[in-house]
């Protein structure tokens, strides 16, 4: 994978805003480079409290609330009290997961006649569907109630409009459109009572980019505050907000980076049982919760039971009050996680065995059909895919009526404005700048490929990996205490990166394969200096082992392999970080990329 390595170089007094927020000037360095300006953005960023949140109270003060909101409010008083059955229909992801969880505790929290549904992957597909309003008509369900999807459902929305259902949409995907013959872009809307999505272009609300969860945790705020006068009772749905945003990539800025920070501390000690059961299943009970862990090991297990089973068994565990039940189910859970993992490896090998040997690997776009494997991996698959090319990727197997695919992208290409150029190659499509999902016949699938490479502006230039290194910054600078600092600025993620150091001229000393799969490189880093830190790369020693074949020759890698010579003028991008064992606490650079 091709590398191209730069400095951030964004401009401010570092030294006169480090003496007012009593931080290092390194960490005011990197929150500048996070586009902040103003000193309060500073101050917030590092000590941002629930009360910088735009509540319901302050949006209505201040005239922001989201489009529809108070219409919709209005509606479920008018529902709950009469006692109108509510039917809420959720996505079966991590995020669908948790606005659902949300949403159905605050219906019964006030009262109101409510069951949750959530579509079959292979059945329905995703969101609301022409079956699924069917299905509520038949049991009698007055009002709908969408969360994490609904905003593309124009169709299926007006069919249960003209079946004298009541629909109230809450969102958070891109608004549908359609391009005019003369280039302009037409709005889609569908004929819903109340739509709350802060994406709409007339939606006053001040942050656009909510998870579905906090979408759905807005709406139960204001209805709390409507229903009891008192909106902080909301703030119980603070961890399930946090996992959503986490766990569906959302930028981790503004209102989602107060929304994780407190989440995970709320998680720490969570009151829910379910939840709880998770976390001890996942060995995490005595952990400092990072954005990692809800990334990387609890969020899998939520999405897994919507890939390889049904998200009920993950909704069925929030909801669960007995102990010995909830552990059973989380218990299920992680094996159902351990078996995607493999066929997601699987796949990756099967995908990659493709790209190879045919002419794939000459497009820009990659369109890869695999029809055997199980659709709710075709997303991860597709990431695994996106990392190793540096390019967009499309991988699709085969549904129950149709093909069906997800995708990921790179940043230099908006994935759902390219697929809207061709939106008649589709059944059904939708997502965001960076991934979509989409459902098409299976004869079209090469037409997909076709068009999208012959449409696409990429050049070589933006298959080059970019690697932004914060600060160029000696190992021997490294302090606990500024470790210590750098924790402050968790959580990181999408949006807010972890920061990244780099020095040059390293010599690499003491070279170790470890680990149980021998995938971890561990090694002593020595600067210009001559000062030494322990050094760690997590990333792949077999990765590792044909760089240095590259860059010193086969026999000389050996040699260095060996500890027979050391590696010298290495560039190394870093993370500092504490390695504790048996009571000895050392500093440590996490390595992240060389050259």
């Amino acid at each position: 994978m091709r590398e191209k390595w730069f400095v951030a170089t964004k401009k401010a007094d570092f030294n006169q805003l480090a003496q007012i927020l009593g931080v290092d000037p390194v960490i005011v360095r990197i929150m500048r480079n996070r586009d902040l300006i103003q000193e309060e953005e500073y101050q917030e960023y590092l000590n941002g409290t629930l009360e910088d949140l735009n509540s319901y109270e302050k949006m209505k003060k201040n005239r922001t609330l989201m489009k529809d909101f108070e219409l919709a409010i209005s509606i479920l008083q008018k529902k709950i009290k009469e006692g109108a059955s509510i039917r809420i229909i959720t996505d079966y992801d991590i995020d669908g997961i948790c606005s659902g969880y949300i949403l159905k505790q605050t219906f019964l929290d006030l009262h109101a006649q409510v069951d949750l549904e959530i579509p079959d992957r292979r059945i329905d597909g995703y969101g609301i569907n022409i079956r699924l309003v069917k299905k509520a008509l038949q049991d009698g369900i007055d009002t709908i109630v969408t969360c994490d999807n609904g905003i593309a459902a124009i169709e299926e929305i007006n069919y249960a409009k003209e079946h004298g259902m009541t629909v109230i949409v809450t969102d958070h995907h891109d608004i549908p459109y359609r391009i005019q013959e003369n280039g302009s872009k037409v709005t889609l809307r569908s004929k819903a009572d109340a739509i709350l999505n802060p994406k709409q272009e007339d939606c006053p609300y001040p942050f656009k980019n909510l998870c579905g969860a906090a979408v759905a945790y807005k709406l139960a705020e204001g209805l709390y505050a409507n229903r009891y006068g008192d909106e902080s009772i909301v703030r119980k749905y603070l961890e399930f907000a946090a996992i959503a945003t986490v766990g569906d990539v959302m930028s981790l800025q503004g209102e989602n980076r107060i929304f994780v920070r407190f989440g995970l501390k709320q998680m720490e000690q969570t009151k829910n049982i379910g939840l709880r059961s998770l976390i001890q299943a996942n060995e995490l009970s005595d952990t400092r919760l990072t954005s990692f862990h809800i990334g990387f090991i609890l969020g899998p297990c939520f999405n897994a039971s919507g890939r390889l089973d049904t998200a009920k068994r993950a909704v069925d565990l929030l909801f669960e009050t007995e102990e010995v039940r909830a552990e059973e189910m989380a218990e299920e859970l992680k094996k159902l996680n351990e078996s995607r993992k493999e066929m997601t490896n699987q796949g990756v090998i099967d995908a990659v065995e493709m790209i190879e040997s045919t002419s794939l690997k000459e497009d820009r776009v990659l369109v890869v059909y695999l029809p055997k494997i199980h659709e709710s991996i075709a997303g991860i698959i597709a990431g695994r895919l996106r990392e190793r090319y540096e390019k967009p990727v499309f991988v699709l197997t085969d549904g129950e009526e149709s093909a069906k695919g997800s995708g990921r992208s790179i940043e230099a290409y908006h994935m759902f404005e390219e697929m809207t150029k061709i939106s008649d190659v589709f059944i059904k499509f939708g997502g965001h700048p960076m991934a979509a999902g989409l459902s098409i016949e299976t004869d079209r699938i090469s037409e997909m490929r076709r068009r999208l490479n012959e449409n696409t502006t990429l050049t070589e230039q933006d298959f080059i990996r970019k690697i932004k290194v914060d600060v160029p910054m000696p190992i021997d600078y490294v302090t606990e205490k500024l470790i210590r600092e750098l924790e402050a600025l968790e959580p990181f993620g999408n949006g807010n990166e972890k920061p990244l150091f780099a020095e040059k001229n390293i010599t690499l000393k003491k070279i170790n394969i470890i680990g149980k799969q021998k995938n971890v490189v561990k090694m002593l880093l020595v600067n210009e200096r001559g000062y030494e830190m322990e050094g760690i790369f997590f990333r792949g020693a077999e990765e590792f082992v044909g760089y240095l074949k590259e860059k010193y020759g086969k026999e000389a890698a050996e040699q260095i392999l060996s500890g027979r010579k050391d590696a010298e003028n290495m560039a190394i991008a870093y993370y500092p970080s504490v390695n504790e064992f048996r009571g000895m606490r050392t500093l440590q650079a996490v390595v992240c990329n060389y050259l």
